[in-house]
């Protein structure tokens, strides 16, 4: 792949609406291309017989049992509370309305 150009870089930066420096410019055209150097580097390994992963590492997952315990009892849960009403916590109006 060819190394991008001063022009290229200036329309990335328009397009990311960035003003850069010719410093900048210049230090983001060599970073930018030695970045899609690798993912072409990336995109030529073939792929095709490895099976898709969520992880690196084989995980197994470790799952406790879904069971009903009780909670916390409603004046520990709102203590520290700064505002309360009878059994809920009051916050501020965030959307428009009435408080």
């Amino acid at each position: 792949m060819a190394d991008l150009t001063a022009k290229d870089v200036s329309e990335i930066a328009q397009l990311a609406m960035l003003s850069l420096t010719p410093e900048e410019a210049e230090r983001m055209r060599v970073e930018l291309s030695a970045i899609l150097e690798a993912m072409a580097a990336l995109a030529a390994v073939d792929t095709a017989t490895i099976p898709p992963m969520t992880h690196a590492m084989p995980m197994d997952l470790r799952l406790r049992d879904d069971l009903v315990e009780p909670s916390l009892a409603v004046d520990i849960a709102l203590g520290n509370a700064p505002a309360r009403g009878d059994e809920t916590f009051v916050v501020p109006v965030v959307i428009g309305g009435e408080p």
